[in-house]
């Protein structure tokens, strides 16, 4: 479905909704739970902030600050430990 075409069937179910109190009062709450729950995602970064965080990672690794495992059961017992 395109965005022109959902665009329309909204409105055509806003313009049922608007004929009844009950339907409206309802549609408002749910629009205001809806945008409530939308939130910025945290992972989110521009591109400058990925390769900054790759060059501390290595920078770390260079003054020896890395973390390494010998097998994948102590790294999963570090990453269950997060």
């Amino acid at each position: 479905m395109t965005a022109i075409q959902m665009n329309a069937e909204i409105l055509r179910n806003m313009s049922i909704i608007a004929e009844d109190e009950n339907l409206m009062k309802r549609a408002a709450r749910y629009l205001r739970k809806l945008v409530a729950e939308k939130k910025p995602d945290p992972t989110l970064m521009t591109e400058a902030e990925f390769f900054s965080k790759i060059e501390h990672a290595e920078q770390q690794i260079a003054e020896g600050k890395g973390i390494t495992f010998t097998n994948k059961n102590d790294m999963n017992t570090w990453l269950n430990s997060l």
